[in-house]
């Protein structure tokens, strides 16, 4: 059987928050460690019915970064649970949301630009 091995390094500021994040898979493309500016992962616990969770970012990923990056994720998920499940009502409500999210984050940008 074959296996692939996915690998996180995070290196911690003085205060233990996470300054830089690389990544890599042993059967990924490129050779080494490669930065990332955050990670969400979630890990369903059989045992405990429940969602296990871990999201961590970057000091340097800008705040507008971050609500895409989200978004993209819930997207994704959409895609996932399309794939996994043929529900076709939550994945068209995830896609729903996205757009909505978009629209605000498109909102915000033009208020920036503004000021």
């Amino acid at each position: 059987m074959k296996s692939s091995e996915i690998r996180f390094k995070i290196e911690l500021d003085d205060q233990n928050y996470p300054d830089k994040i690389f990544w890599n898979a042993s059967d990924g493309a490129s050779e080494g460690l490669e930065e990332a500016k955050a990670i969400t992962m979630s890990i369903w616990d059989h045992f405990r019915k429940e969602t296990l969770r871990i999201d961590l970012w970057g000091k340097d990923m800008p705040v507008d970064e971050m609500k895409r990056f989200y978004i993209d994720t819930i997207g994704g998920l959409a895609t996932s649970l399309r794939n996994a499940t043929n529900d076709e009502f939550m994945a068209s409500e995830m896609e729903k949301l996205c757009d909505t999210l978009v629209k605000h984050v498109q909102a915000e940008e033009e208020q920036q630009k503004k000021k």
